[in-house]
């Protein structure tokens, strides 16, 4: 039987926060392979902030998806038909593979899975390209030394989770700058962040200044706004900041926000620099192996919030957004 293809595409850009009108759920027969080609069932999608910039017209890191487009995401599928020497049927793998329930790729880009390492969910999580992000993100930019500071906003998010972790691995103190009360006991009690701030119900300056009396060392950004104007108001000098993402500000209709006091940077002989996991693809194997061994030693933990269905994704999407997300989102496409 002829297989079937669901995906949603972008109709419209959207002005503000997603709508599902600003997608398209279409359906199509999947054409035969040609040579080279490999035919991958999608099984697990990952939900990133990412996604929002990736939807604007406007120059950035990559081209915006084009309208009429299936959209733009990271997922984990399995090969079942390959025409490629590379792959075989069976491979799990990893890469741009869409918005979809089947992606037909040349290879390019596409990265095996050892499925022995971790459960599949993993490698869309702390294994995938979040934890990448904080891998590289931390030691390469923020370039932390034991006994600093690090803090990090959207802590009990995907990246901001791993972030702390890999900070105490590091022999650094932790803060977690999260949304509510659940959130920030789950940073000290689960991973072992050294302190929490609820940036819902306490004045994040105030606290950082309790948390870090010394100032802060590195800042790890993933919110950008008041919060970024916070941390730099915090700094200790020679500080490193890791400007990763900035998903407060990502669903405005105006100008950005902040950070209007950059000049902290001055005073503190401080830096702020952008990092894009991209940059570091070569590496992946290696963080990888080591994460891996982290977390089979128990020093390294993920939580993953997989959402059913793949027609769940206008509303699922919302979650990074709204602040109901727990941990890494992930839809869940299809049953291995």
């Amino acid at each position: 039987m002829p297989l079937v293809n669901h995906k949603f595409t972008l109709a419209s850009r959207p002005v503000g926060m997603p709508k599902r009108e600003n997608w398209a759920y279409v359906e199509e027969p999947v054409r035969d392979l040609g040579t080279g080609e490999v035919l991958v069932k999608v099984l697990l999608i990952s939900l990133d902030p990412a996604m929002r910039g990736w939807i604007r017209d406007q120059r950035s890191y990559v081209p915006p998806v084009p309208i009429g487009e299936v959209m733009r995401a990271l997922a984990l599928g399995k090969i079942v038909r390959s025409e490629n020497p590379k792959f075989s049927a069976g491979d799990y793998v990893t890469g741009t593979l869409g918005l979809q329930e089947y992606c037909i790729s040349d290879g390019k880009g596409l990265m095996a899975v050892d499925s022995r390492l971790a459960p599949l969910p993993k490698f869309v999580s702390v294994l995938g390209m979040t934890g990448m992000t904080a891998y590289f993100g931390l030691l390469e930019t923020g370039q932390p030394q034991a006994g600093d500071s690090v803090v990090v906003s959207a802590a009990a998010g995907a990246v901001g989770s791993i972030v702390g972790q890999i900070a105490k691995i590091k022999g650094c103190r932790a803060v977690g700058i999260a949304g509510g009360a659940e959130k920030c006991r789950y940073l000290i009690s689960g991973l072992g962040f050294d302190a929490a701030i609820d940036y819902k119900s306490e004045d994040v300056g105030a606290a950082l200044r309790g948390a870090c009396p010394n100032g802060v060392n590195v800042y790890f950004d993933n919110v950008g706004g008041e919060i970024l104007e916070a941390a730099l108001a915090n700094l200790a000098r020679g500080a490193r900041i890791v400007i990763c993402g900035a998903i407060s500000q990502y669903n405005n209709t105006g100008a950005t926000v902040g950070p209007r006091n950059y000049m902290s940077l001055l005073v503190n002989r401080a830096s702020m620099k952008g990092m894009l996991v991209f940059d570091y693809a070569s590496r992946f194997p290696e963080a990888v192996r080591e994460m891996a061994a982290w977390m089979a030693e128990g020093k390294l933990k993920s939580r993953e919030d997989i959402v059913n269905g793949l027609e769940k994704f206008p509303e699922a999407f919302l979650k990074l957004f709204t602040g109901e997300n727990f941990g890494k989102l992930i839809l869940k496409v299809a049953e291995d």
